[in-house]
């Protein structure tokens, strides 16, 4: 399964390397180039309409700040993520994948008021296990990316859990639509640094100039216990998402409409999220050159932005089959 090889990659927000060479591995007998910001654009000639697909590569990590004379190793967050999901967790660190553990210290060791109060990130360490500075200073260094180490477990209802489904189920599907054969004039664009600000994607799409644009991602969901109905966003095994609109972007009304009529015409299985929060590439490309038509399909994720997303793969192969008769509709 595609999805899994790239699942096994680390790919922080600007440091996507690993992420761009699988890439370019299963791209390399099509017409393609990296950019200046290391994004992969693929280009599938045609004669009909310009369209942009768009995935981003990178996904939430750190960057280590500093190492501390004991040894232990501070870090700053890339990317949105939480500190209550942060603690006790098993992260990897550069290249070499120096393996760590999140920590803090003891509850018996804490007052009172530490117990109470929430967690900042400046109050968490990596322990890599080093004796001293010099001796951890031998295995990373300040400036090092690192990423939460999660293994692939497939359970449950068709669930698949992983670090990293935002949004490597967006690349997995953009590769599986590059197969197609169609008469669109057909880029797919694997960004970077989507998770700090939705950077690559707008050099993308100055390039490209496309006259629609089509977003494939990971989005929330929150379908578990205690959480109001009007607040769950998406739910697993629902389809795959459609958004009318976010903090980012708005979707352009023909297109999300069109999107759903697809997909019922084709008894795709899809699902309206319920909520404006959060952003996607489509925020950039919607707003380069002079404008662009975007639309977002995604495969909703419980516990994004964490060592621990679940999926399921119903909702990953809705959002490659909406994705495959949207283009073909497009097409004629």
């Amino acid at each position: 399964m595609l999805l899994k090889e790239m699942l096994k990659t680390n790919a922080p927000s600007g440091c996507e390397d690993e992420m761009r060479e699988l890439i370019l591995s299963r791209v390399k007998d099509m017409e393609h180039f990296v950019d200046s910001m290391g994004n992969v654009i693929v280009h599938k000639k045609g004669t009909g309409k310009k369209v942009l697909l768009s995935a981003h590569m990178d996904e939430v990590g750190f960057i280590v700040s500093k190492i501390t004379d004991s040894g232990a190793v501070k870090f700053k967050t890339v990317g949105g993520i939480l500190t209550t999901v942060l603690l006790g967790k098993k992260v990897t660190i550069g290249k070499d994948r120096v393996p760590g553990i999140t920590g803090y210290k003891a509850i018996h060791l804490q007052s009172g008021g530490e117990r109470d109060n929430a967690l900042s990130v400046s109050d968490i360490v990596i322990d890599i296990g080093a004796k001293d500075k010099a001796s951890a200073e031998r295995k990373v260094k300040v400036g090092d990316y690192g990423t939460f180490e999660s293994e692939i477990v497939e359970y449950g209802d068709n669930l698949l859990k992983c670090k990293g489904l935002d949004d490597k189920v967006g690349c997995a599907a953009l590769l599986e639509l590059l197969k197609m054969d169609t008469d669109l004039d057909l880029y797919a664009a694997f960004t970077t640094q989507e998770e700090v600000g939705c950077r690559g994607s707008i050099i993308a799409a100055n390039f490209v100039k496309p006259e629609i644009a089509i977003v494939f991602e990971g989005t929330t969901c929150s379908d578990v216990y205690g959480t109001p109905e009007e607040k769950t966003v998406t739910h697993l095994g629902d389809g795959c998402a459609l958004t009318a609109m976010d903090n980012a972007a708005v979707a352009d009304r023909e297109m999300f409409e069109m999107a759903k009529r697809v997909a019922e015409e084709n008894n795709i299985p899809y699902q309206v999220k319920r909520t404006t929060m959060g952003g996607t590439d489509a925020g950039s490309i919607q707003r380069s050159g002079m404008g662009v038509k975007c639309v977002v399909i995604s495969t909703p994720c419980r516990y994004i932005h964490s060592g621990v997303s679940v999926m399921n793969k119903s909702d990953f192969e809705a959002q490659v089959s909406l994705g495959k008769a949207f283009l073909k509709e497009l097409g004629e």
